[in-house]
């Protein structure tokens, strides 16, 4: 599955289990578990606000999007060996970048909602990291997904998600590994940046503005 597939999936996940999430208990911000229900919780009331543009909502959004993920790490892991290589700068600059990236294709796919219904399954817990299985039910399948966590100071984000067995992460990693080999890291940059670009192009702006990702140890 290429992460142009995983990506759409992922957006409805979330809604997905806002919509769950909505009968739910109120979220145990402690656990994984809380802080995904939360945060999905989050994006269906935003989806559900009347008075909200299709602007502003998505800046809402953009905004539990940041709170929830550590793109910092997600950046660390996709780079992989080039992360060591690069420069504090580069490592900033392909944070800010990768995250508004991931953004622009929540926000092209966030409207594939179609009331497909969630399954929890086992949320485990090892030293710091975490994950939560669940399957999405569609018509026809059932697709199995699973956030991975890691607890900063308290407090639980997303580092990666595994659709159908393929990581985000690896999958991009896979990516920039290629360009790497040939380019180092001004190619990387230079990609990175042109995906932001091209969707600056088709909206007048970048998704979200700046983000800052979550200090990780």
């Amino acid at each position: 599955m290429s992460a142009k597939r995983i990506l759409p999936h992922l957006f409805v996940v979330l809604t997905l289990l806002s919509a769950y999430s909505m009968t739910a208990p109120a979220a145990d911000f402690s656990t994984p578990r809380g802080r995904v229900q939360d945060s999905v919780n989050r994006v269906l009331d935003i989806l559900r606000d009347p008075n909200l543009d299709r602007e502003a909502r998505w800046q809402q959004i953009a905004v539990v999007v940041k709170d929830g993920f550590d793109f910092r790490s997600m950046s660390q892991s996709v780079l992989a060996t080039q992360w060591k290589k690069a420069t504090l700068e580069e490592r900033d600059l392909f944070t800010q970048y990768f995250s508004q990236y991931i953004e622009q294709v929540y926000r092209e796919k966030i409207e594939a909602y179609a009331g497909q219904e969630i399954v929890y399954g086992k949320e485990t817990m090892d030293a710091g990291l975490a994950s939560v299985d669940m399957e999405i039910l569609t018509a026809t399948a059932a697709i199995p997904l699973t956030f991975k966590l890691r607890s900063n100071n308290g407090n639980w984000f997303a580092y990666d998600v595994v659709i159908e067995g393929v990581s985000l992460v690896a999958n991009y990693r896979g990516t920039f590994a290629a360009i790497s080999r040939n380019e180092g890291m001004d190619g990387i940059m230079a990609d990175i940046q042109q995906r932001v670009a091209r969707y600056r192009e088709r909206h007048g702006e970048t998704p979200g503005g700046t983000v800052t990702a979550p200090e990780t140890r």
